[in-house]
């Protein structure tokens, strides 16, 4: 059974609201301990669902519980900046199936946005010195329900990921409250790992597989951590592209934008990371039996051989993630030196197999687990390549695969599109990103930059002929740096807006000021001169006479320059 719940605390006042769906029932509790305190004890081994709730709503729930002062709880989180577990021991008396749809990147009236709902806040200030008036409990009440309903509707939206959560769960025969926990807190639970204290991060060994010649100094470079401990990198030239050495992985590209079309092959190592932990024995110390990670390679390959795409989820996460936590000093499997040696000789395999490539094709691209290349478009030609990447895998063990893309615009090594031979596409940067519901904003001007790109729409046709408001949003949110917003000449009491561009010169560009007397107002990055704000549910609308289509028309041309097109 899941429970999506919301509080909100002011100084002598709290509520929350629980949602039900399954049941479909809706509770509502005003400053009621008793109450909350029957509602948890029916429902406490069920799942709790909350935005941002692992670090705030459930420890508001438990100080509740405790008979604490909810608005204590909330300074000691908020204004105070520490974790909830920290305010008191007593907390855990009261266990909590808690997870959280939030994440670091967006609050909750973003997502809102995105998904074009309505994303007005409350008139209520949170600072009231006084108790509520029953119009306000109302109208505080009527929002936190809006935001227990838009984190359903996020639920629904991610709820692969939630799915892949419980999964981990099952496979793993973990208990239901590590529900709690991250995906990476899960695969180093899975893994069974156990914290051990490591001294020798920068004692670096490299596989015997490595065979460097003409980019030998680059090894040379990792040799001594002196060089790239401190966050260093090495730029240099490899088969005649700009690259990137360091601890964030290879890069590389061609200085200039490209456009190509013939023969490109993107040539992608299996498993990567995985597979070098793997076959040099370079997984985390912390883990103790290191044949649980070949067995979950192993059922992660057979299920993918069968087929079975779903079943694969928990078995993927954990492979996908063990390298990251690796480096997490509160993780677990925190064992940094063994990240340094999967990332320097990830690289250095990388660059081996480019060395022995080179005056054969074009580099396109070098990216962490994998490297696009053009040749001639003869078997011959693709024959030596072939051989080249036979002789790497059988002396390093490493498994690659190949795909045929037929075009591949690229404005550098983070930013491209490219289409495969099956018509698949290929997108990555913020540019060219493929829209989501949870991640659309101006959401037009990727399609117009893809289109064009792609199947040479101009992007005035991809612009004039779309009539859905929505496509033209560009969310903006007020950080804590910020006091507030401006737009008009009013001050605006919202944090988080939905602009377009207007033709009406009226109206101004939007701003945001920080709380200084007379500081300036500065205008969000990437937003018109002149804009309009529409916070209402824009779902159904369609684009009013004022939307100005020339500003989207513009950007997009702008951007298309960016990658060398126009």
């Amino acid at each position: 059974m899941l429970n999506f719940y919301d509080f909100e605390n002011f100084k002598y006042d709290w509520l929350v609201v629980i949602i039900n769906p399954v049941e479909r029932t809706e509770t509502v509790i005003v400053n009621d301990k008793q109450q909350l305190e029957d509602y948890y004890n029916k429902h406490k081994d069920e799942i709790w669902i909350g935005f941002n709730s692992r670090g705030y709503d459930q420890y508001i729930l438990k100080g509740i519980l405790c008979g604490f002062d909810p608005y204590k709880i909330t300074k000691h989180i908020i204004v105070d900046n520490k974790p909830g577990y920290s305010f008191s021991n007593l907390f855990y008396k009261f266990p909590l199936n808690n997870y959280d749809v939030g994440n670091k990147f967006h609050g909750l009236k973003q997502f809102e946005g995105f998904m074009g709902n309505n994303i007005k806040e409350t008139d209520v200030p949170f600072d009231l010195d006084r108790k509520l008036t029953p119009e306000e409990i109302e109208q505080t009440i009527f929002y936190c329900r809006h935001d227990v309903e838009q984190t359903i509707e996020v639920w629904l939206q991610k709820k692969q990921d939630f799915d892949a959560h419980m999964d981990i769960i099952k496979t793993f025969k973990l208990p239901l409250s590590s529900i709690n926990k991250t995906q990476a807190q899960l695969t180093a639970m899975a893994l069974g790992c156990e914290k051990q204290p490591h001294d020798d991060e920068w004692e670096i060994s490299f596989v015997p597989t490595i065979r460097l010649n003409k980019y030998k100094f680059i090894w040379d470079w990792f040799r001594d951590p002196n060089n790239y401990k401190n966050g260093d990198k090495l730029d240099v030239d490899v088969c005649g592209v700009p690259h990137t050495f360091g601890l964030g992985g290879i890069h590389g590209a061609p200085s200039k934008p490209l456009h190509r079309k013939g023969c490109i092959i993107h040539v992608d190592v299996t498993s990567y990371y995985p597979s070098l932990m793997i076959e040099y024995d370079l997984l985390s110390r912390n883990v103790k039996d290191k044949t649980v990670f070949k067995q979950i390679y192993d059922k992660r390959v057979a299920l993918k051989k069968a087929g079975k795409k779903k079943e694969q989820a928990p078995y993927k996460i954990i492979l996908n993630g063990t390298f990251g936590i690796t480096n997490d000093p509160y993780s677990l499997a925190y064992d940094p030196r063994r990240n340094h040696e999967v990332c320097i000789n990830g690289q250095l395999l990388l660059l081996d197999l480019l060395e022995k490539l080179e005056g054969h094709c074009e580099i396109i691209q070098s990216n962490t687990d994998g490297i696009i290349i053009q040749i001639p478009d003869t078997d011959k030609d693709f024959d030596v390549i072939d051989d080249i990447c036979y002789e790497w895998e059988t002396r390093t063990g490493m498994s690659l695969g190949f795909d045929i893309i037929t075009e591949i615009y690229q404005k550098d090594v983070n930013n491209y599109v490219f289409k495969f031979e099956n018509g698949k596409l290929e997108r990555k940067g913020a540019y060219v990103k493929e829209n989501s519901t949870l991640d659309n904003d101006l959401p037009i001007i990727n399609e117009a930059l893809v289109r064009y790109m792609i199947d040479n729409i101009p992007v005035e046709t991809t612009i004039n002929n779309c009539n859905e408001l929505i496509m033209f949003q560009k969310i903006v949110k007020i950080s804590g740096k910020y006091n507030c917003g401006w737009h008009n000449g009013k001050q605006l009491t919202d944090k988080t807006f939905r602009v377009f561009a207007s033709k009406d010169n009226t109206d101004t560009y939007i701003g945001k000021q920080k709380a200084a007397a007379g500081a300036t107002i500065e205008k969000f990055a990437n937003t018109p001169e002149h804009c309009f704000i529409d916070n209402e549910d824009i779902k159904e609308k369609d684009v009013p006479y004022k939307l100005n289509k020339t500003w989207y028309i513009d950007l997009s041309k702008e951007r298309l320059k960016q990658f060398g097109v126009m």
